[in-house]
């Protein structure tokens, strides 16, 4: 394994590659999403360690987006198996991906309680347990610190894992190396991380700007009814929603350009008997 230097422009082009190869496969793609989505949704109503679970399952769950990308990106249909391939290929992988997962879990947990110390543990309370915000909460003392606290906290976090669950699953490194090696593709590759995320909020800025003017325009054109008729609110909410999921797909295909650039291209794994892909 050989760590990748790219000069900063590469970003622009993961979030390109990552919009064009979803294109290729827009229903497959989008559908392994909403899949994936659904999968840490139906693990998150798991009873008391819902949230854990959700954690645990999330590194195999991109990994299996990032499968989804690579049979797209060779001209192979992109499929619901691809999202279990850690799962598929024997216990010798599953078990490592797990163990990702729940160390994972563990750094997330640790930041939120960390973030407590500024407010007394009010957002992760909500976090955990609401899911959300509200106005109130966010008024309440220490809440806003300990919001950016959290942020702050994720995103050596997030560098850690970032290439973490392919480095375990295609070149077969423990999870302890997998961190190393990910934190420092990342951090060796800033400039090129930096412009993606740009890239990626621009993405979606334009995104709902699009579909706020194209909401706008049924509506002035009577289309919907009026602004307050119950369809045109269900169909605003649909188009927001559906284009919600389609970026946030776009944004998931992009994660293996990110790491075969960073990394040298994977080799041949379980993977090649157990969902069909081969190189």
């Amino acid at each position: 394994m050989r760590l990748h230097i790219v000069p900063a422009s590469t970003g622009l082009q993961w979030a390109r590659s990552g919009v064009r190869t979803f294109f290729r496969q827009p229903v497959a793609m989008a559908t392994n999403f909403f899949l994936f989505l659904l999968g840490l949704t139906i693990a998150a109503m798991v009873p008391v360690i819902g949230f854990v679970l959700t954690m645990v399952l999330l590194p195999a769950a991109t990994l299996g987006m990032m499968s989804a990308t690579r049979e797209a990106v060779h001209g192979r249909p992109a499929r619901p198996a691809n999202l279990v391939a850690a799962f598929r290929a024997g216990a010798e992988y599953t078990r490592p991906m797990l163990l990702l997962g729940a160390l994972y879990a563990g750094g997330f947990l640790v930041a939120l309680g960390i973030s407590s110390l500024f407010d007394g543990g009010q957002f992760a309370r909500a976090y955990l347990f609401e899911g959300r915000l509200d106005r109130e909460t966010l008024g309440a003392p220490g809440v806003q610190a300990a919001m950016w606290a959290m942020v702050l906290l994720y995103l050596p976090l997030s560098m850690l894992f970032w290439h973490a669950p392919a480095l375990v699953f295609w070149y077969r490194i423990t999870p302890a190396k997998s961190l190393f090696f990910s934190i420092v593709a990342c951090l060796r590759n800033v400039g090129a991380f930096t412009l993606y995320g740009i890239a990626w909020v621009g993405i979606f800025i334009l995104g709902g700007l699009a579909v706020g003017l194209f909401t706008t325009l049924l509506l002035l054109t009577g289309v919907l009814g009026g602004a307050d008729s119950p369809l045109a609110a269900g169909v605003a909410a649909g188009l927001m929603t559906g284009s919600a999921i389609v970026l946030a797909a776009m944004f998931f295909t992009s994660l293996y350009f990110t790491f075969i650039d960073c990394f040298v291209a994977p080799p041949p794994s379980a993977e090649t008997t157990t969902v069909g892909s081969d190189d």
